[in-house]
């Protein structure tokens, strides 16, 4: 057995993931929120509907869906700094992705003109935040649609499936899925995946030409 098994958290094979829980509704305040948990990385996902459209896309009688992500300062095993706007750099680029996946699965024109923010904050992470992230504001955007619906504030649910992700990397030699920091931070090349359930499917490849500092682990 290779070493980059031998030390897999969980005890895991090569190619199963950490246990996964989502828990729906935590959050009293937000129309859909959820607490996405990958093994020891743990993001609190909110998703909050708001009347209207950026201006860019007013009269076009869609909606639109975007994201928001930050990780807190304890997050990690050094403080992380907080993000001042017009410095995101990195979280802007996780951000897109976030957004980009749960538009996949939204008609905007049966959304109407709404603007669904999705918050995602790491509050603990050991790698795979990106994908946690993206798996988590999923379900509370799905939360959030229904609870329109419901009140009929909405006619119908406008998603058009389910989207969920996942990384995956080579860690001396060996293909693993679902990374953690130990195995993301040593990864010769590591991917994430996003899928949604009708088969459809994108990736994000990441080539590490040099090891990322302690303080960002995901």
């Amino acid at each position: 057995m290779s070493d980059a098994l031998k030390t897999r958290s969980f005890g895991r094979a090569a190619n199963e993931m950490r246990p996964v829980t989502l828990t729906p509704g935590v959050m009293k305040n937000a129309t859909g929120s959820c607490l996405a948990e990958f093994g020891d990385t743990k993001v609190l996902c909110t998703a909050t509907i708001e009347e209207g459209v950026p201006m860019w896309r007013r009269g076009q009688h869609a909606g639109w869906v975007t994201a928001e992500y930050a990780m807190l300062p304890a997050s990690t095993n050094r403080r992380t700094p907080r993000e001042q706007r017009g410095r995101k750099g990195r979280s802007m680029e996780i951000e897109r992705l976030i957004g980009r996946s749960l538009r996949s699965v939204v008609d905007m024109r049966q959304l109407g003109e709404l603007t669904v923010t999705c918050d995602c904050d790491v509050i603990q992470a050991d790698g795979g935040t990106r994908t946690a992230s993206i798996t988590g504001a999923w379900v509370a955007l799905h939360q959030a649609l229904s609870a329109w619906v419901e009140s009929d504030r909405i006619h119908r649910l406008p998603l058009t499936g389910q989207v969920a992700a996942i990384s995956m990397g080579e860690v001396g030699g060996v293909l693993l899925l679902d990374l953690d920091y130990p195995e993301d931070s040593n990864a010769q090349v590591d991917m994430n995946l996003v899928g949604t359930a009708d088969g459809r499917s994108g990736h994000r490849r990441e080539d590490h030409l040099r090891p990322r500092p302690a303080e960002r682990p995901a």
